[in-house]
């Protein structure tokens, strides 16, 4: 069983599409129904960092996650779910994210922005495989620490597109848009969160 954490935010709809293609069970949470730290929780979609950062505080979404994260349940973040790990971000100065990760969210200096279409993301790590991904961002994390990194890519310059630290992993990337390897990615991180 996954927890997928709807937030108020976009694109719930090609991650559970994706879910439903691995025969995953999942159920939604939301303010009313938070995640209950029994299962591991997915945390996916697009906005920006601001609102997601209010919506999760005015209803105490924000607080539930940081508790079950510091208690050990896995975590997965997609795109804004990577975002709101983190301590804050360029996109909303002096609005705090999670603290669950430290560092900052930083905008693209170079380059077309945002980044839309097909990356090649290099694995850090020899357990996870290196492939092309589907981003869609202006924005990724400035680790404090580099062996919080799971994979970087190059746009303009080199960046983090993905972090793994303890329970937590997170993709700046989209790998439910990204094919048979985001499918791939997914179910890795099942299995590494069920075990």
């Amino acid at each position: 069983m996954i927890e997928v954490i709807d937030y108020g935010g976009g694109n719930l709809g090609s991650i559970t599409r994706c879910l439903e293609r691995l025969e995953v069970p999942f159920r939604m949470t939301t303010e009313t129904n938070p995640p209950s730290g029994e299962y591991p929780v997915l945390f996916p979609g697009v906005g920006a960092f601001g609102s997601a950062m209010a919506h999760l505080t005015r209803n105490g979404l924000a607080s539930r996650l940081q508790q079950i994260v510091r208690d050990g349940t896995p975590y997965l973040g997609i795109c804004i779910g990577l975002q709101v790990l983190f301590e804050g971000s360029e996109e909303a100065p002096g609005i705090a994210g999670l603290g669950l990760l430290p560092g900052q969210v930083v905008k693209f200096r170079r380059g077309k922005i945002p980044q839309i279409g097909w990356n090649w993301v290099q694995s850090v790590h020899p357990n996870w495989e290196s492939g092309y991904v589907y981003f869609v961002n202006s924005y990724y994390p400035q680790v404090a620490s580099p062996k919080d990194a799971l994979y970087t890519a190059d746009y303009g310059g080199p960046f983090t597109a993905a972090v793994q630290k303890d329970n937590i992993t997170a993709f700046q990337f989209h790998p439910e848009k990204s094919g048979v390897f985001g499918q791939v990615l997914i179910r890795q991180w099942i299995v590494q969160a069920t075990k």
